[in-house]
């Protein structure tokens, strides 16, 4: 199995850390504490993988989505690294709670055509599959706009 992420949100940067740090992790499910409505996937990572949707549905040039501070920035992590806390920006957040839902599959359909290599080692290309990514997209939308109207931010724990 390849690495795991569990996007989720959360009031602001402490608080995300509190939820990656009272964490006790035995199993996929239990990466994250309750309470912080988490998404968990294998294979879709903040960073490297999720650029071309965030350029794609925040219509900005990729040069200043990864310069954004809060992209991908560390907030924290549990034990030796074995889970780490990374922060989505606001404005992906907005963005995507704002998107049109019936526009995702499309963004997934480019998302795929612009990814360079699955994010898990030794994926094939056929797990870029659209409408995997369309879904993912979807959830992760429902996420932000959750987030969004309770004043949350959105963060990512990974786990190797």
């Amino acid at each position: 199995m390849g690495a795991l992420y569990g996007y989720y949100s959360a009031g602001d940067d402490r608080d995300a850390v509190r939820a990656v740090l009272r964490a006790e992790v035995r199993d996929d499910a239990a990466a994250l504490a309750p309470g912080y409505d988490p998404l968990v996937v294998e294979g879709v990572d903040p960073v490297l993988e999720l650029l071309p949707a965030e350029v794609l549905i925040t219509g900005r040039a990729p040069e200043d989505v990864q310069t954004d501070p809060r992209r991908g920035a560390l907030v924290g992590m549990a034990g030796d690294g074995g889970v780490v806390a990374v922060s989505l920006t606001d404005t992906f957040r907005d963005a995507l709670a704002a998107f049109d839902p019936r526009l995702l599959e499309d963004v997934a359909v480019g998302w795929a055509r612009t990814s360079r290599t699955p994010a898990v080692p030794g994926a094939s290309r056929a797990e870029l599959d659209p409408r995997a990514l369309g879904a993912f997209l979807k959830d992760l939308a429902a996420l932000a706009g959750r987030a969004r109207s309770t004043g949350r931010r959105l963060y990512c724990w990974i786990r190797p």
